[in-house]
């Protein structure tokens, strides 16, 4: 089992990385593999639309976006985690999301997805919704806790003071070390869910 990370955070060692660290020291329990991109203070573009990825088989700006499509194309999970800015994820976080699932060929039915949001109090349960949004466009099960998947804390290191957010962190991982073990004997013992062909309903004529 292996589960792909991506810190959406600026802050290489702050409230969202606790977070992050409680789920990693129960993948590691249960010999679950972690890779952890820090992506929050990179120079990460926006997807400009310019469609050379479906020739390509990925993003035209060859950066971390593809790196981490790579690797989660290897992976049977994906965890997404960032501070909140305004009700919303960190704006350098969207930019990698929507460049990765757009222009990532590879078929992601299956594979579990995780978010994880961090604010001093306000709009985690609004981040929270609009990361998860990109799990389910792609047919992927979403992974819940206790409680949302939410912990508090405002200036590097306070979120420690936060044990039921540790908590919900820790049943997180744990309920997806789960998920992932039975969506994997379900495929080999069933195969994966039978798919079809994309339909587009053209809205305007």
């Amino acid at each position: 089992m292996k589960v792909v990370i991506i810190n959406g955070s600026p802050r290489t060692h702050g409230n969202t990385s606790i977070a992050i660290d409680e789920m990693v020291k129960v993948f590691d329990s249960e010999r679950v593999e972690t890779e952890i991109f820090q992506i929050g203070n990179r120079n990460i573009r926006g997807c400009v639309a310019c469609g050379a990825c479906m020739r390509l088989g990925r993003c035209t700006y060859n950066d971390v976006v593809n790196e981490i499509a790579a690797a989660f194309s290897d992976a049977d999970g994906l965890v997404i985690a960032t501070p909140v800015y305004y009700a919303n994820a960190n704006a350098t976080l969207i930019a990698c999301l929507d460049r990765m699932f757009y222009s990532s060929p590879f078929d992601k039915r299956m594979k579990v997805g995780a978010s994880v949001v961090c604010a001093r109090r306000g709009g985690l349960s609004a981040t929270y919704d609009q990361l998860n949004k990109y799990f389910s466009i792609s047919s992927m099960p979403i992974v819940s806790s206790n409680y949302w998947n939410s912990i508090h804390g405002r200036a590097p290191g306070e979120a420690i003071n936060d044990p039921e957010g540790l908590q919900t962190m820790r049943l997180l991982a744990t309920n997806m070390v789960f998920l992932m073990r039975s969506i994997a004997l379900g495929k080999e013992k069933y195969g994966l869910p039978e798919s079809e062909q994309k339909i587009f309903t053209p809205f305007a004529r």
